[in-house]
C-alpha cells in the first residue's frame, strides 16, 4: 500500500514527518563495482588490525606490573589480534611469550594485560577465542 495515494492518512503524514505531495527519491544504481568486489573490500579493512591501541586500564597494568613490549612482542601481539580478527573473533585472549592480552578486535584495542604470575590460575571470560601468538 503507497502511503502517498492513500485516501487515509498515516501516522507520518499526521506529524508531518511524511508531506502529502512528497515523494520518496530512489536510490540510483551505480554502475561502479559489483557487490563481490564492495564485500570484499569491506571484509578485508574489517579484518586487518593495522595498530593496536591500549586502553588507559591496560597502559596502567603495564606500567604498574612493570611490563614492556619488544618491538617484536608488539608485532605478535598485533598479527595474534589480526589473525584472530580473521576467525571472526571479537574478544579475543592473545598469549604472547609469557605475557596475556584481553584485546578487542573490532575496536583494535588491547583492554587488558597481565604476565604470567597473575594469568596463573585464572579464568578468562567473555571471549571469543584464543592465539597463541
Amino acid at each position: 500500500m503507497k502511503i502517498e495515494n492513500s485516501q487515509f492518512l498515516s501516522n507520518l503524514q499526521v506529524n508531518g514527518q511524511l508531506p502529502v505531495n512528497k515523494t520518496i527519491p530512489r536510490q540510483q544504481i551505480g554502475t561502479g563495482l559489483s557487490f563481490q568486489e564492495v564485500l570484499s573490500r569491506t571484509t578485508e579493512a574489517e579484518q586487518q588490525v593495522t595498530e593496536l591501541k591500549f586502553s588507559k586500564h591496560a597502559a596502567g597494568r603495564l606500567i604498574d606490573r612493570n611490563i614492556e613490549l619488544s618491538e617484536a612482542q608488539m608485532e605478535r601481539l598485533q598479527e595474534g589480534a589480526r589473525n584472530a580478527g580473521q576467525k571472526g573473533i571479537k574478544d579475543s585472549l592473545v598469549i604472547v611469550d609469557e605475557l596475556a592480552f584481553i584485546v578487542n578486535v573490532p575496536n583494535k584495542t588491547v583492554v587488558t594485560a597481565l604476565d604470567q604470575t597473575e594469568a596463573r590460575g585464572n579464568i578468562f571470560t567473555n571471549i571469543d577465542g584464543a592465539v597463541i601468538a
